[in-house]
């Protein structure tokens, strides 16, 4: 199934290599050059999965992202020259659903992109549903979370990924099964990730009050089941 795909890319070259990919996955692709431009497209065209470019003019990717994930939940993936733990996690708690480090596999790119579509459908089809655990209330089909009746703005990982855990509260996801089930199979996902997006899930969560998100030391994650619970 083809989507719309917008890429902010400023380098020519590389922008149009990841064009000609993506179009031969039977996309359509919309190609800007500056951050000011990918707000705009993003908000004319909606497209259903934005490749977004660090290090661009006038707004760079990172500002790009903070302001798009603060108006949608559109799939963004960030591409960046930045190597560092800190830049990763800096992008995934603006909002990043997932991040390649150039120079990067035009074919490892496209998987990424049927990946993160593919998740993206599969949400969209799933019944409405709330989930609710301790003072945790989860909408899956409006995409809600909230913690004692205060809403918490997650990113669509950290949604995935506190929706896998609190649909079995208690069960044990190993970081094998957290990626198979929120990134998909065809991604180079490295566990460091899951443990990046579970940093910054705990953190919007828990304000510095451990209660909701276990690690469970060798094994994985699970979320506490309620007082009472078998565990």
């Amino acid at each position: 199934m083809s989507a719309r795909i917008l890429v902010a890319e400023d380098d020519v070259k590389q922008a149009r290599l990841i064009r000609i990919y993506l179009e031969r996955e039977g996309n359509e692709v919309q190609v800007v050059a500056d951050g000011r431009s990918a707000i705009d497209r993003a908000r004319s065209s909606r497209p259903d999965l934005v490749v977004l470019d660090v290090m661009m003019p006038n707004v760079d990717g990172l500002d790009v992202c903070r302001v798009l994930r603060a108006e949608s939940q559109v799939p963004i993936l960030l591409l960046t020259a930045r190597t560092t733990e800190e830049d990763m996690l800096l992008g995934l708690d603006l909002g990043a659903d997932d991040y390649m480090t150039k120079p990067y596999s035009p074919r490892e790119l496209t998987a990424r992109v049927r990946a993160l579509l593919r998740r993206a459908r599969a949400l969209a089809r799933t019944e409405p549903t709330v989930l609710t655990v301790h003072d945790l209330r989860i909408d899956t089909a409006r995409y809600e979370v909230r913690v004692a009746g205060e809403p918490v703005a997650l990113t669509g990982k950290e949604f995935a990924i506190l929706t896998v855990l609190a649909g079995e509260p208690g069960r044990v996801f190993t970081r094998a099964q957290i990626i198979d089930r929120v990134f998909g199979f065809d991604q180079n996902v490295l566990e460091r990730t899951v443990d990046a997006h579970v940093m910054n899930l705990r953190r919007k969560l828990e304000r510095g009050r451990p209660r909701y998100v276990e690690t469970v030391y060798g094994r994985g994650y699970r979320l506490a089941p309620p007082s009472g619970a078998d565990r």
